[in-house]
């Protein structure tokens, strides 16, 4: 018999989703989440995370290793250099992958480098938006920490906008990989619990009023100022998103104490299409 009671520990719940549990634990994990909805929420992100770095990087795994890099020729080297080698494998796998994901979505138009980091954190916005219990690293009531620490995480001023006025309060934030020097998120939540993300990262390219992207269910309006690229992503609900986006907008432009560029709307504004499959 088995019992639903009995602690699950994580270590437990990452080898259930790897498909790595002995059949014994693997019923009494499913067992468990039966009667636990936030440890099924939290397993279930897991697994969409897993099929999104399975779809964006699977066809890495296909790809033939060029004859430079082939590990039996490098083991006829040092010891030293086979190691220094075989990280060099690693990376061109990594590096890779993303420049080959990236430059198909150059070849279908627009900055590279926007629809980079946009991409980065919608993917962000699905994997952080459904925790309930560890959404964030730094909760909102820390605000001031906050803007502190990943202000010298990543270099520059960082600022949270006080999204009050669009009914949403700030759940917290964290730090992200991302482009170099990492990015920082924030979190915002509204009354009925639906949620919005400001993702901010280092840009080299030209500034940019709001613009528009959509990934199925979920939206983005990004800008490029100061060398900077700010994302808000949301449910695709455009026009909410619009007055959550242009709130952030005004906050963040007046708090770089730079001349407010004039937020385009209507015609003006660019729809840049929908992000690949996978975002």
């Amino acid at each position: 018999m088995i019992d639903r009671t009995s602690p699950v520990t994580e270590e437990e719940l990452h080898a259930y989703v790897d498909g790595e549990l002995p059949l014994d634990r693997r019923r009494a994990v499913e067992a468990w989440l039966a009667g636990h909805p936030e440890d099924a929420t939290r397993v279930e992100a897991w697994r969409r995370q897993a099929e999104q770095i399975r779809e964006r990087y699977a066809a890495i795994g296909d790809e033939v290793v060029p004859q430079r890099l082939d590990l039996d020729r490098l083991t006829r080297r040092s010891r030293r250099r086979v190691w220094m080698a075989a990280a060099a494998v690693v990376l061109a796998f990594v590096l890779g992958g993303a420049s080959g994901w990236y430059g198909r979505v150059a070849i279908n138009g627009g900055p590279t480098g926007s629809r980079m980091v946009t991409a980065e954190a919608i993917l962000a916005y699905n994997l952080y938006v459904v925790e309930v219990r560890h959404p964030v690293e730094v909760p909102g009531t820390e605000a001031a920490h906050l803007v502190q620490w990943l202000s010298k995480r990543l270099g520059y001023d960082v600022r949270a906008p006080n999204l009050g006025s669009v009914g949403l309060q700030l759940v917290g934030g964290r730090l992200l990989p991302g482009p170099p020097g990492g990015a920082g998120f924030f979190m915002y939540e509204g009354p009925t619990g639906e949620r919005y993300t400001l993702y901010c990262a280092r840009s080299k390219e030209p500034g940019t009023a709001l613009r528009y992207r959509a990934a199925g269910a979920v939206g983005a309006y990004y800008w490029i100022d100061d060398n900077r690229a700010y994302v808000i992503s949301g449910p695709a609900d455009r026009d909410r998103l619009l007055a959550v986006a242009k709130s952030a907008y005004e906050q963040l432009e007046t708090a770089a104490g730079g001349q407010k560029s004039a937020v385009r709307s209507g015609k003006a504004e660019v729809r840049l299409g929908a992000l690949p499959s996978g975002f």
